[in-house]
């Protein structure tokens, strides 16, 4: 009988059968059987980019000001965070292609530093413990509704601007 909490050998799923990062190397490479190899070059990338990303949010925290009830700063920084995010995948999947490091620098990295569901989520609580629970209540869900619409904006912006290039291109390219 198997220990509590774990399931039989012949019930976990073949890696295989996992959906693959493309991203990363075909894990068809690997040797059955064993982990993935790590890769450190692209942790590096993610270190790199997280490290801009977060310099960029502690300017934007500097940039807006102190939040005097709202949370300004991190709700500008995560709806910001969201309309580029939904931008870069655009480019990343539909125009550029597949790369190695630049959605786990840019996407990964950049963005994930410069974003913070951490700091939304403490900030949720500091201000319903505080005596604001309608303030939080109402970053809680503006910061969501805000999110969505910057990613759906930040995706048709994108698409937008690579149709408008890709007409352009052929024309210039016969010229």
């Amino acid at each position: 009988m198997p220990e509590e909490g774990h399931l039989p050998e012949h019930h976990l799923p073949d890696h295989h059968h996992l959906p693959v990062d493309p991203d990363r190397d075909d894990v068809d490479e690997e040797l059955p059987g064993r982990p993935p190899v790590e890769h450190w070059d692209v942790a590096l990338v993610v270190a790199a980019g997280g490290a801009i990303g977060g310099l960029t949010r502690y300017a934007t925290n500097e940039l807006v000001g102190p939040s005097h009830g709202f949370p300004w700063p991190t709700f500008v920084e995560n709806v910001l965070g969201c309309l580029l995010l939904g931008a870069l995948m655009v480019v990343l999947v539909e125009v550029r292609g597949p790369s190695r490091y630049a959605r786990p620098f840019l996407g990964v990295g950049v963005l994930g530093g410069f974003t913070t569901f951490s700091t939304y989520a403490v900030e949720i609580r500091t201000l319903a413990a505080s005596g604001s629970p309608g303030t939080a209540a109402a970053y809680l869900v503006a910061s969501v509704a805000f999110g969505l619409v910057a990613t759906v904006v930040g995706v048709a912006a994108a698409r937008a601007v690579a149709q408008s290039y890709l007409r352009r291109r052929p024309a210039e390219e016969s010229a």
